[in-house]
């Protein structure tokens, strides 16, 4: 314990003199600590519940107006297209062409894909590109989010979906499973935005985020080294020592060597374009059309030297024409309709906080608000439409989003525009994607994830808070060496149990006077601040509830015993006063007026009078509702820390 006590200094001297003056002259120092009146309750519920759910006030809009007026807000509230359309011009069509081109050119080939991660034809990537940013460009409120297959999803999609049913064997019921998952991850999507139970995602801490995505990366690439090498038989796990082993026990007999020429090279390729582009922010479609051109320029080498009969895997068909519907091969009963809520939820929530994480991003650049309520509704919506549309799960891909963002999007409508270029790729261009490569796919998705590997995050991290840091490797380190959903799962216990730790354990300070002030600081923090001779004081950084309130008594009361036993070694004058700082204490239970209380006689035995300064509004109101102002005496609980101070220490015995 820092910080340094003064037997008789001076400036306490004059504050008491100053204070004992102001009593001779009848002059009032003190301020009594007011008390709010007696709540109604069910107002305070009501206020509670507003607070909890509509913070944001969504129906401001709608007040003082006529009935014809509020149906038409309404609307709008629900397709907000309705709203800015109406101031839609020629000039941000432009931008917004221009935006929708750039981020087709990149999403086709990555849909392609990203459907190979989760185990489904080509077709489907491309079918989750089509409609479900369409339903998004009416419903969303994101001007730059870009809508379609992402790659954390794809593999979480797919890595699950393939424990329960093999991809190729039963390659009928696992898509129907896929749909099935995507339309419960849009349920509860869509329930979560509608319901306002929004902040729930606010529980996944961003270190858990940076590390889950950072080793989804890495497990990504390792799988692409499949596509990459030729290797025709591979593991299905996704763990880096069961991915290793099956690359070098391949290595004698099932690496093809024209496939790793044709793969690197043009992962090299990406890569440098990838370099220019960030760069040189003008430059921004280089790596937007470098994923396009890979694939034209491979299918071309592919096609002209028959690169297939030397064993280069090839992607062979994808059907043509737009989404047929698959309404009915959505599981609604039977086993696998909780499997496919299971996997749906996991998916879905995951979906939901990169989207939503992108979203707030590119809003926060622009100076918009962004209603993340509006934002689960709208990606709910589309996914339960996309299921029955034959798509799988889709969210915000924060790789198109920033290049829709730095091609100049001005509102959704470059959604629009990138879904309508994907339905004529559906339409008249599939069957030229015969002969692409496997390897300049898995380039591309290596290429694509390689910048959710957060170095620079991660670094940050342990600089700041080192128990962020290990929830960010706990979450990185379980995906890689486990599996996706054992890192997720990681990632959700190492955030909770910081919330706990800091629940149940919160900080409590001594604090001391800083020199030449009236201020009560913490003495480590502040060293050269000064204890008062005879006075305790201690701040209490947390509400008091169950969880903590045991801890906070014997916390204190530990601080009171070492301080006293310092006191006893230099003769100096004991303990007389405690005084509890309380201005950080936004609330309390039962339980911390029960330990308050309980401190207060453990205090009484040790011939300690319990004093508190600075109760809020909540805790003053609960502590006389309790009795418990009355037990210690209103005269003892002060407006400030200075005033609890100025009026005790004239009192202490010498």
């Amino acid at each position: 314990m820092s910080g340094r006590i003064i037997d008789n200094p001076e400036e306490m001297e004059t504050d008491i003199s100053r204070v004992a003056s102001s009593r001779r002259h009848g002059l009032s120092y003190v301020h009594k600590v007011g008390v709010p009146p007696k709540p109604n309750l069910l107002k305070e519920i009501t206020e509670t519940v507003k607070e909890t759910f509509f913070h944001d006030d969504p129906l401001r809009n709608f007040k003082n107006q006529s009935k014809t007026k509020k149906l038409l807000l309404g609307i709008q509230a629900v397709f907000p297209i309705l709203d800015w359309g109406t101031s839609y011009n020629f000039s941000k069509f432009k931008g917004d062409l221009i935006a929708g081109l750039t981020i087709a050119t990149l999403c086709i080939p990555q849909d392609i894909g990203y459907a190979k991660l989760a185990n489904l034809d080509p077709q489907y990537g491309l079918y989750s590109s089509f409609v479900p940013p369409l339903v998004y460009a009416f419903m969303g409120s994101s001007r730059d989010i870009a809508i379609g297959p992402v790659a954390v999803v794809s593999l979480l999609l797919g890595s699950m979906l393939q424990q329960e049913l093999d991809p190729v064997k039963q390659k009928l019921e696992y898509q129907r499973l896929a749909f099935t998952a995507t339309f419960f991850a849009g349920i509860i999507q869509f329930v979560l935005g509608f319901f306002r139970l929004g902040f729930l995602i606010d529980f996944l801490s961003h270190a858990a985020i940076v590390g889950f995505m950072g080793g989804a990366a890495i497990t990504i690439s390792l799988q692409q080294l499949k596509g990459l090498l030729g290797i025709k038989k591979f593991t299905k796990k996704t763990d880096i020592v069961s991915v290793m082993r099956s690359v070098f026990v391949a290595a004698h007999h099932g690496w093809n060597w024209q496939t790793i020429v044709i793969g690197l090279s043009f992962l090299a390729f990406l890569l440098v374009a990838k370099f220019i582009g960030k760069r040189n922010k003008k430059y921004f479609w280089v790596p937007a059309i470098a994923p396009l051109i890979s694939v034209i320029l491979s299918t071309l080498f592919v096609f002209i030297f028959h690169a297939e009969k030397h064993d280069v895997q090839i992607v062979r068909h994808i059907n043509q024409g737009i989404n047929p519907p698959s309404v009915k091969e959505i599981y609604f009963s039977g086993e696998y309709l909780t499997k496919g809520f299971r996997i749906g939820a996991i998916a879905g929530l995951v979906a939901l906080t990169e989207a939503i994480a992108i979203g707030r991003t590119f809003a926060a650049m622009k100076d918009y608000n962004l209603d993340g309520n509006k934002e689960m509704v709208a990606l709910g919506t589309m996914n339960i439409v996309g299921s029955m549309t034959s798509c799988y799960v889709a969210t915000g891909s924060f790789s198109r989003s920033a290049v829709n963002y730095m091609a100049g999007c001005r509102t959704a409508v470059s959604n629009i525009v990138m879904s309508l270029v994907v339905l004529l790729t559906l339409e008249l261009i599939t069957p030229l994607f015969k002969y692409t490569p496997n390897a300049i796919l898995a380039s591309i998705i290596i290429s694509a994830v390689i910048g959710l590997i957060d170095i620079k995050a991660m670094t940050l991290l342990y600089k700041i808070d080192k128990f962020d840091f290990i929830a960010c490797m706990g979450a990185f380190l379980g995906v890689v060496f486990q599996s996706v959903e054992i890192g997720l799962l990681l990632a959700v216990a190492i955030s909770f149990a910081k919330i706990l730790l800091q629940v149940t354990r919160p900080r409590i300070a001594v604090l001391g006077k800083v020199p030449r002030t009236s201020v009560y600081r913490n003495i480590q923090q502040y060293p050269e601040s000064t204890k008062v001779p005879g006075i305790l004081i201690v701040r209490v950084d947390s509400a008091i509830y169950f969880s903590n309130s045991n801890y906070m008594r014997d916390r204190i009361l530990r601080w009171l015993t070492d301080e006293e036993e310092i006191l006893k070694e230099t003769n100096q004058q004991k303990i007389q006063y405690l005084i509890v700082e309380m201005s950080p204490v936004t609330d309390i239970d039962t339980s911390g007026i029960h330990s308050l209380d309980a401190l207060f006689k453990s205090l009484q035995k040790r011939n300690v009078e319990l004093v508190l300064a600075n109760p809020g509004t909540m805790v003053i109101e609960k502590l006389h509702a309790s009795g418990f102002a009355d037990m210690i005496g209103e005269e003892k609980i002060f407006l400030t820390v200075e005033d609890a101070v100025m009026t005790v220490a004239p009192k202490m015995e010498p």
